[in-house]
């Protein structure tokens, strides 16, 4: 048996969508959700079709005035959810998919799922950090529109390398998270790597850089992924040309299993002494486990020892995975090297 829970936001306000479709929406989802009227009944109080009340109950669900969750007991899911949390201390949410079901299949449910969870995390006058990536590029593709009051998105990490300045990708993703919530873009004009360890010091001084790492470190909110050299869906940072051949050998000699934000890290959750996190731009994990919601989007089973990694280093608070990867991470499996990515 299935509990279906259904939500009607009576606040929701999106100054690009005619008003007077927003109330009638809101007028039929009230009536249809929360009075149990049938849509022939809706249509004879609004005044209109059968077909128009469906229509608007369908721009309800899918402008974000009506959101609808399924919680069953008996499901899989929510076990699997239960044992996270046990296991892990996080926040989990399991989204649903067929073991059949292809990678992009599989990134493009668990974006729809994490997109819908951001609804509720993300609130006024807040400060949210976001990495670039695969996942948070899919996840920020099916954002709903929800504006807030007074939040910023800041850049988690930079971007540019020795071919491109790699800033439209990463404002093409941040500027998708501001707009669905009408907020401000920080973006981080920098590489994801410098060639030199002093030269990121000495970058760091400067008032603009300094500016933006005092936003991160007042962060109440960031996205991301775990980034993996093995992933079916394959990781920017591994395939966007960051990383020379010497660097990935390097990061395999050091038992590297990922990274978050250009930040590598081994299978117990440890980062120091590797020599690339000195070049790297990302957030220190420190400054990242300060921050009080930390929600971790990951799809497929190839992530595994990364996704393993980074809760080891205790870098999430809530994590939204596909069934798959939930069992395999319940099961115990998962522990690799960069060796076993590759």
């Amino acid at each position: 048996m299935q509990t279906f829970c259904t939500y009607v936001q009576t606040d929701f306000v999106d100054d690009q969508t005619d008003a007077k479709t927003v109330r009638r929406a809101l007028t039929a989802a009230h009536l249809y959700y929360v009075q149990d009227r049938t849509m022939e009944a809706i249509a004879r109080e609004l005044g209109t079709s059968r077909s128009t009340v469906s229509r608007l109950l369908t721009h309800a669900r899918a402008s974000g005035i009506v959101d609808i969750r399924i919680r069953s007991p008996f499901a899989a899911p929510q076990l699997l959810e239960d044992r996270l949390a046990d296991r892990f201390g996080v926040t989990a949410h399991v989204v649903p998919v067929p073991d059949d079901a292809g990678d992009v299949e599989r990134l493009e449910r668990v974006a729809v799922a994490a997109a819908h969870m951001l609804n509720e995390l993300v609130q006024a006058d807040m400060t949210i950090g976001v990495a670039w990536g695969s996942t948070t590029a899919a996840v920020s593709r099916h954002l709903i529109p929800q504006p807030v009051h007074g939040a910023t998105f800041v850049q988690l990490n930079g971007s540019g390398n020795t071919h491109t300045t790699g800033l439209l990708y990463a404002s093409e993703i941040l500027s998708r998270f501001a707009t669905a919530y009408g907020a401000s873009a920080q973006q981080f004009p920098v590489p994801a790597f410098f060639d030199d360890p002093r030269t990121k010091v000495a970058m760091w001084r400067e008032r603009s850089m300094r500016r933006i790492l005092a936003m991160q470190a007042a962060m109440d909110l960031v996205v991301f992924s775990t980034g993996s050299a093995g992933s079916r869906v394959p990781s920017h940072v591994y395939t966007g040309g960051y990383l020379e051949a010497q660097e990935l050998a390097a990061l395999e000699t050091a038992g590297v299993v990922g990274d978050v934000a250009t930040v590598f890290f081994r299978a117990d959750g440890s980062s120091d002494g590797i020599a690339l996190n000195d070049r790297a731009t990302g957030p220190h994990f420190d400054v990242l486990r300060r921050v009080p919601r930390r929600l971790c989007v990951v799809s497929g089973v190839s992530k595994l020892s990364s996704l393993r990694g980074a809760l080891a280093a205790g870098l999430a608070t809530d994590l939204v995975v596909d069934e798959a990867t939930a069992r395999a991470l319940t099961d115990g499996a998962g522990a690799g090297s960069f060796a076993d990515m590759e």
